[in-house]
């Protein structure tokens, strides 16, 4: 494994190639009013939540509401080999849908019908554009429902581009275990279905996992099929507050370890309480808390929450509140699910640099709390949240965008975070991707072999570099 040994560069490059009118033409001719060149819509679908800011747009958008709208989108940027960049609802953190070579933005949010439900199988099959919410509210009246959630209303052909987990994957995994089958067009235009609805396969490569996880770097998704729950009988939710995050986080790893099957458990630091309460006009004690659910059978979901309850005591934990209710669960979640507007709002004006580290539940404590320590004493404002449970916390510094010192300061942050979670044989991303901002870490964790690799598949399904460009690592 490479050791970082220097601060990484992350001004993304902007290398944009030209897009011939030849080609916005046919694309006009072939979508009609399903193209936008207007300049708002260019602008929103070039920017997300990342803190890059000075990315051209994109020379337009096409809606598409169909596999072969993809496909004829697709052929026609291929055949002037100009970029195109799949587009969801802009959460990313990453810039991974930023258009630094130039390029068509295609929006697939109106692609956006659940296609089917087999319930019986516990599998559903939807479009991209289907959001999580959308989806749940969808499905619930069959007793099921899916488990991840990132936070943001993320589309599932977003989630799946990106790899994403977010507040269950301690107990349901991520969407890499979740993702059954894709439909993907491929940088040709062609159309290729990768996996099925069984539960298991051992048939050739597994061009599933390949595709989740690929950023828009090998090809656009256009339909996931995935795995659905029971919803479970009973569900409670408890907040605990403590004196210091050392003893929040061995709460959290004995949990873990003595094999509870805790259902969430998110840490939120007490600065980052304190906007929280501020922005959503709440009331929690703000001391360093976390916020639990549990799943099962009554009996089990009581004989979990007890447990949990005798381990926070032992580390001197606090101010137990339990949320029986489906309101007040919400309420809680909801909470929870705001940090980051909440911190955002908390400084006027600022952009917040979000770091995503994840490392193996015993060497949490080491990573997170030096890197508290750092953060406190470089006095840029932060908040932390952290999915615990599986090793995952984020930072979110908070810098003015005009100030380049504040900028430097919060990367160095950012550096020797992830340089402490490799060392601890952790991840430079847990959830959002690398997009942009940690092609540099990419290397720094996996090796110049395994990069190299990475390369040669993008080569041999990309050759001519139109998918998502300059993404992942530089081509």
């Amino acid at each position: 494994m490479n050791a970082p040994t220097a601060l990484h560069h992350v001004t993304p490059e902007i290398r944009q190639r030209p897009v011939p009118e030849a080609l916005l033409a046919a694309l006009k001719d072939r979508f009609g009013a399903q193209l936008s060149t207007a300049m708002a819509v260019r602008e929103q679908h070039g920017r997300d939540e990342s803190a890059f800011t000075s990315v051209p747009p994109p020379a337009a958008v096409v809606f598409a509401e169909s596999t072969t709208d993809v496909q004829d989108a697709v052929r026609l940027c291929a055949g002037h080999r100009v970029p195109v960049i799949p587009y969801g609802v802009g959460s990313s953190l990453e810039g991974h849908l930023l258009a630094v070579q130039g390029g068509i933005s295609i929006d697939l949010t109106r692609m956006n019908r659940v296609l089917s439900v087999n319930a019986e199988d516990l599998t559903v099959t939807v479009q991209p554009g289907v959001t999580r919410k959308q989806l749940n509210e969808e499905i619930k009246s069959t007793g099921l429902f899916f488990p991840i959630d990132p936070g943001a209303d993320a589309t599932i052909g977003g989630m799946s581009a990106t790899r994403a987990s977010g507040t269950n994957a301690v107990r349901y995994g991520t969407m890499r275990e979740n993702v059954l089958a894709l439909e993907v067009v491929t940088a040709q235009g062609e159309v290729i279905r990768t996996g099925t609805r069984a539960k298991k396969s051992s048939a050739g490569y597994d061009l599933t996992r390949l595709f989740v996880g690929s950023e828009g770097t090998l090809g656009v998704i256009t339909e996931v099929t995935l795995r659905i729950y029971p919803l479970p009988e009973a569900v409670s939710a408890a907040i605990c507050t403590f004196p210091t995050i050392a003893d929040a986080v061995n709460t959290v790893i004995q949990t873990i370890q003595l094999g509870v099957p805790i259902a969430r458990v998110e840490l939120i630091d007490a600065g980052t309480v304190a906007m929280l309460n501020r922005y959503a006009k709440l009331s929690l004690h703000e001391g360093h808390m976390l916020l639990m659910e549990f799943h099962g059978s009554p009996a089990g979901v009581r004989e979990q929450a007890e447990t949990v309850q005798d381990i926070a005591s032992e580390h001197h934990g606090a101010d137990f509140q339990w949320a029986d209710t489906p309101e007040e669960r919400t309420r809680l979640w909801t909470a929870r699910h705001n940090a980051y507007f909440a911190a955002v709002q908390s400084r006027p004006g600022c952009r917040a640099i979000s770091t995503d580290t994840c490392v193996p539940i015993s060497r949490l404590a080491d990573c997170l709390l030096d890197s508290v320590a750092e953060a406190d004493a470089s006095g840029i404002p932060y908040f932390l949240v952290g999915h615990v449970g599986d090793g995952n916390f984020h930072f979110g510094y908070l810098i003015d965008p005009d100030s380049a010192e504040e900028r430097a300061k919060a990367e160095a942050l950012n550096h020797a975070l992830v340089s402490r979670a490799i060392a601890l044989q952790g991840t430079c991303t847990g959830e959002h991707g690398v997009g942009l901002h940690k092609m540099g870490f990419l290397i720094d964790e996996a090796g110049e072999g395994a990069v190299a690799m990475m390369r040669t598949i993008k080569q041999a399904l990309d050759p001519h570099n139109i998918m998502n460009p300059g993404k992942v690592f530089a081509a």
